[in-house]
């Protein structure tokens, strides 16, 4: 059975609850009678098998757009000075 967890919208206690998924929610606070509403956490994953490591990544567009941009400069200096020397 899953743990659910409440906080009660009155006096702010927490509390968790064994439930089935049939039962209904709890709306009531077991001290001070106040209402109450389900807190959600997320939820954890876990990747397993090949293809999960930073390298198999792709580059961002970003990335990419900037280093052609520094290369076609660098190409371009280049070519200015090797047509100025001669």
């Amino acid at each position: 059975m899953p743990i659910y967890e409440y906080v009660c919208e009155d006096c702010g206690h927490h509390f968790e609850r064994f439930q089935s998924v049939q039962d209904a929610p709890i709306r009531e606070c077991p001290q001070c009678s106040g209402r109450v509403h389900k807190i959600f956490h997320p939820v954890g994953i876990i990747f397993k098998g090949s293809g999960w490591y930073i390298t198999d990544s792709r580059k961002t567009i970003s990335s990419t757009s900037e280093d052609k941009s520094k290369s076609d400069t660098s190409t371009k200096t280049e070519t200015a000075t090797s047509s100025t020397s001669q």
